[in-house]
């Protein structure tokens, strides 16, 4: 239980770094997208580069900032009863959603992202738009995002049952969004 321990806090601190990435992408896509309005508005020019890179990082954003979310417990959850019952059961919640939801959903993704990441890494894939980009380092963002989840899932099946043997202390304060 000890090494699954230490390979759930490498795992953290690996999604800690793409984490890190993700909260620059959004302001890297920011400041290109203003970037972009004022060129357009003021200087009449404007490129569809410059476009594509905004949404190549919002895809980063999205892809390399999940696990973290997941990490944080910050994920969107169905609240019906799971606030109102003790941290036991909560964790048996989460374990069983884990198990048999996340891991499953997540192999799939990341099994039918990768090849079509392959496929258009091969092929050069270009967008059809004048002065666009390459496509694949977008492509890219999902299956490394889904390995980057896959992982973190893992991690947090490992906690909760490192928690469950009384190895792992974590928090398992939940509190219900506010509606």
């Amino acid at each position: 239980m000890d090494a699954l321990l230490r390979l759930a806090r490498w795992v953290d601190a690996l999604n800690d770094r793409f984490a890190w990435f993700a909260q620059w992408a959004v302001f890297a896509s920011c400041a290109i997208s203003a970037g972009n309005a004022v060129m357009r508005y003021l200087f009449d020019s404007s490129s569809n580069a410059w476009l594509e890179i905004q949404w190549y990082l919002f895809a980063a954003c999205v892809m390399f900032g999940a696990a973290q979310v997941l990490r944080l417990n910050e994920h969107v959850r169905v609240d019906v009863i799971y606030g109102r019952w003790p941290a036991r059961a909560q964790v048996f919640i989460d374990l069983f959603g884990l198990v048999f939801f996340f891991m499953p959903v997540m192999l799939l993704m990341l099994g039918l992202s990768t090849p079509l990441f392959v496929k258009w890494y091969v092929t050069g894939e270009m967008s059809s738009n004048a002065g666009g980009l390459v496509r694949w380092p977008a492509m890219l963002t999902l299956p490394l995002g889904f390995g980057l989840l896959t992982l973190q899932g893992a991690a947090e099946i490992v906690k909760r049952l490192g928690w469950l043997a009384h190895r792992y202390e974590m928090d398992t304060h939940y509190d219900r969004p506010l509606q």
